[in-house]
Parts: C-alpha cells; sequence; structure tokens
C-alpha cells in the first residue's frame, strides 16, 4: 500500500492548520481592502473636496436662521462672509 512513513508527526499537523488558518485569514483581509478600495475609487473625493464644505456651512446657517438662533441682518451677513470667503482679520484691532 506505498505506506512509506511520510506521514506528518503532531508538528507537522500543527503547522499545517496554523498555513491554513493564516491562509484564509489573507485571502478574506485582502478581499476585504480590494471591496473598500473599489468602492471607494466610485465615489472618489466626494466628501474630502473644498467645494463640498462650503454648502453644508450654508445650510447650516439657514438651518439657524429657519429655527430662530439668529435674524434676518446676522443671517445675512455671514452668509456674505461664507461665500466671498473673508473671515475674522487677525492682527487687525
Amino acid at each position: 500500500m506505498l505506506w512509506y512513513g511520510h506521514d506528518p508527526s503532531g508538528w507537522g499537523w500543527f503547522v499545517m492548520s496554523v498555513g491554513m488558518i493564516f491562509f484564509w485569514a489573507l485571502l478574506i483581509v485582502i478581499g476585504v481592502l480590494l471591496f473598500r478600495a473599489l468602492s471607494r475609487s466610485a465615489d472618489s473625493g466626494a466628501s474630502t473636496s473644498p467645494a463640498q464644505r462650503g454648502p453644508a456651512a450654508e445650510q447650516l446657517l439657514a438651518e439657524r436662521f429657519a429655527r430662530g438662533e439668529i435674524d434676518d441682518d446676522e443671517y445675512r451677513r455671514r452668509l456674505t462672509v461664507l461665500r466671498t470667503g473673508g473671515g475674522p482679520q487677525l492682527g487687525k484691532s
């Protein structure tokens, strides 16, 4: 029966088992990283672009105005500052 004593010992079984666990873990990690990379490129930079931050600030200002936290004059003044890119001038008194 072709039995020549080449069977793995206890350590051989252990190494094969650990190797198989690492192999499947590596495949799963590669799959997850590939999925995340492909899904990130689909909405490339949608959340990090500077143009995206502008409307969010204007929307927040409009919500504060709608809730009555700020009046009409303050809303218009702050909206003008947001749209012109001006802000508090440091160092000027």
